[in-house]
């Protein structure tokens, strides 16, 4: 039976949790996930779990936050002027918003302080600074 080496095209049940046990994101009910392995489509703990793996084989991995979606960037926060907001917008903290970045880019940013002056947004990833679980089942090798 041939085992997953990089540059292998693979699909994969997963589930993935955070420390607490809560489940952030799960293949549950849907297609498996497909990648190419060592391509960077997926986080690079995870792609580093694969290979060596066989079809049926089940491994539970843990990915330190530095290789899922690194540290909280300080810098990724932004203030701005509560006036800039169209009204139909709720200004609630955890709204994600569509921004557009400088370079024309879109972003998807979190409101994460509501003042009365300005909102904070967040362009962190929402799982950056956090060590992820992944449970995960590899489906096939193709």
């Amino acid at each position: 039976m041939s085992e997953v080496k990089a540059g292998d095209s693979v699909a994969i049940h997963y589930k993935g949790t955070l420390s607490d046990g809560s489940v952030f994101d799960s293949s549950e009910g849907r297609d498996p996930l497909a990648f190419s392995v060592g391509t960077g489509q997926i986080i690079p703990g995870l792609d580093k779990a694969l290979p060596g793996m066989k079809i049926g084989d089940e491994k539970t991995v843990i990915v330190p936050a530095d290789e899922a979606y690194g540290a909280v960037d300080p810098n990724a926060t932004q203030p701005v002027p509560r006036d800039q907001f169209p009204d139909d917008i709720p200004l609630e903290i955890g709204t994600q918003l569509q921004v557009q970045a400088p370079d024309g880019q879109l972003m998807t940013v979190s409101i994460i302080e509501v003042g009365e002056e300005t909102i904070v947004l967040d362009a962190n990833h929402p799982l950056a600074g956090k060590d992820l679980t992944f449970a995960i089942t590899l489906v096939s090798i193709g």
